[in-house]
């Protein structure tokens, strides 16, 4: 009878921690459609009809797209702007979860909360505030014109060479590493952050170097983060709109990146080549989310 008694005492929690945590078939199913419906309509619907619009007029209007000089322009800038503004972003990014997670300073608080400063401002906010600083009516315009310098050669040479930021490639990088630098920054400091520091202790102890540490112990083991957060901030480099809208100034074949390139063609009413132009930001976007699926799945297993 005791043991009986034990038996159901036992079977009786687990039977009810079962239920509690399973519900009925037609709940799942439910909820399982919803989601599919929702993804269906938001996502695999626009996206679709992003091709199909490209490839309406055939495939030889599609190409004849992208051979276009001001497209052809288009990319080349997007590529330069990438190019510069990831591996910055990288390094910074590197640096700061480094000093953040391996390091006890005054105004920790304070560097974090400046890392996420570019989620809370609006792209085109941040766009105007180097337009407000670098522009002709901003701190560089001030300088240029001022009469007694600080360092007059310094103005000579941007007056002789005609330097310019805004509506300028120097505007649109500047801009598009603003909005782009958190990601690198934010996917390692809490990756780090759990890692804790004890290999780092522990390889100093050995008679590791600082540069010894962070190439053969840290670097290892945040590899896989560090190559999240340089898939996302491509991704939002290469498709970045508000902030390089407003410092490029929309100059036809010379300040135009991919995302304003349609927005010019589609408001001329070109919107073969408006949808071609776009199909191929949507095509980076769909290898951005294959490499991310890669990547969460690296990690799993290496962590399994």
């Amino acid at each position: 009878m005791a043991s009986a008694v034990s038996s159901l005492n036992k079977a009786g929690p687990r039977t009810h921690t079962t239920r509690a945590t399973r519900d009925s078939d037609w709940v799942r199913w439910t909820l399982t459609g919803v989601a599919l419906l929702f993804l269906a309509g938001f996502v695999l619907l626009p996206l679709g009809a992003v091709f199909a619009e490209a490839l309406r007029k055939g495939w030889a209007v599609f190409f004849a797209s992208f051979i276009d000089p001001d497209a052809l322009a288009a990319i080349r800038l997007t590529l330069i702007t990438t190019l510069v503004a990831v591996p910055a972003n990288v390094v910074f990014g590197v640096a700061a979860a480094w000093c953040i997670t391996k390091f006890s300073f005054r105004g920790k608080s304070v560097l974090i909360t400046l890392i996420d400063l570019p989620f809370a401002v609006s792209p085109v906010i941040a766009g105007l505030i180097f337009v407000l600083v670098f522009g002709l009516q901003g701190w560089l315009g001030h300088y240029i014109n001022a009469e007694n310098p600080w360092f007059p050669w310094l103005q000579q040479w941007l007056v002789e060479k005609d330097f310019k930021i805004i509506f300028a490639t120097p505007g649109i990088i500047l801009a598009t590493i603003f909005v782009t630098f958190p990601f690198v920054a934010r996917e390692l400091i809490p990756l780090m952050q759990a890692q804790g520091t004890d290999e780092e202790y522990a390889a100093v102890t050995l008679g590791a170097g600082g540069w010894q540490v962070f190439w053969r112990v840290t670097l290892p083991n945040i590899k896989w983060g560090l190559f999240y957060g340089i898939v996302l901030c491509n991704a939002r480099a290469m498709g970045e709109f508000g902030a390089v809208s407003v410092v490029s100034g929309h100059i036809r074949g010379e300040t135009n990146t991919m995302p304003l390139h349609v927005e010019i063609l589609y408001n001329e009413y070109q919107f073969s080549a408006a949808f071609s132009v776009a199909s191929l930001l949507a095509l980076l976007a769909i290898v951005t989310l294959v490499l991310k699926s890669f990547i969460e799945w690296r990690h799993s297993r290496t962590h399994a």
